[in-house]
């Protein structure tokens, strides 16, 4: 009877965890309705311009609301890569002494680290607008911005930086053995680490979305895949190099198409 109550209580909080990212999704899914956005990011209103500076100009240019839009879209992006950590930490809980608690704390430190990556990138959005090099979609009014950042972002993925974050969030395993604490301090302080790792590994690929628009949804569902796929124990260390050379080429052709 105890067996079978912590495997419900196990189920339910798995499913609690599933359903707060589609939950997560379906916000963002909301908020571009309520701004009349189709999933490109792009104005549905009748008049496309005017529409926009309705719709966006109060949300997008200040810190509050665009930082609960990126806070939302980093839980929506982020909370999938953390099944094989979290499934790592479980396998920890009956080999080793890894407790519920110290799983929820591993959530909440990786989380917590990537709000404060939201507040960065936040800022940042708001000083590329001031500056007019993004619009208010936050896509790149430049396209030469937009060839640097694919050829940044696909050069990354050769780096020894990208190899060593990527190695972390691929094998968090070895992490959890390396840098073992219990309970939820512990799972908090591992969280904290892995999630600064995470940050390491995909935040060009975060700074895509403003080569197709933080706002456009289907852009940045591709890159949340991506991540996923990387972080997938058996193919992940497959995909790195690939992706960052279709994303030099992509760059490459963007150059020579804007001749």
């Amino acid at each position: 009877m105890l067996a079978m109550v912590k495997i419900s209580m196990q189920s339910v909080l798995w499913l609690a965890f599933f359903a707060s990212i589609l939950f997560a999704w379906w916000t963002l899914y909301s908020m571009s309705l309520s701004m009349n956005l189709d999933l490109f990011g792009r104005s549905i209103t009748m008049d496309s311009d005017m529409g926009m500076e309705m719709a966006m100009g109060i949300s997008m240019s200040t810190f509050g609301p665009l930082f609960g839009m990126w806070a939302i879209m980093m839980a929506a992006m982020m909370m999938p890569t953390m099944v094989p950590t979290l499934t790592s930490y479980e396998d920890l809980m009956t080999s080793a002494d890894g407790t519920r608690a110290g799983w929820f704390g591993v959530i909440l430190g990786y989380i917590s680290v990537w709000m404060a990556f939201a507040a960065i990138i936040t800022g940042l959005q708001l000083s590329l607008l001031s500056y007019n090099v993004v619009d208010m979609m936050g896509a790149a009014t430049s396209v030469w911005l937009s060839v640097a950042l694919l050829l940044a972002a696909g050069a990354y993925q050769f780096t020894n930086l990208k190899e060593a974050c990527h190695g972390v969030c691929h094998s968090p395993m070895m992490y959890f053995i390396s840098h073992w604490k219990t309970g939820f301090s512990g799972g908090l302080r591992m969280g904290l680490g892995l999630g600064t790792f995470c940050v390491g590994c995909c935040t060009l690929f975060m700074a895509l979305g403003f080569v197709g628009g933080v706002m456009n949804f289907l852009w940045m569902g591709l890159a949340t895949l991506f991540m996923v796929i990387e972080k997938l124990p058996q193919v992940g260390h497959r995909v790195t190099r690939p992706m960052g050379a279709i994303l030099i080429i992509a760059g490459v052709s963007l150059a020579i198409s804007t001749y």
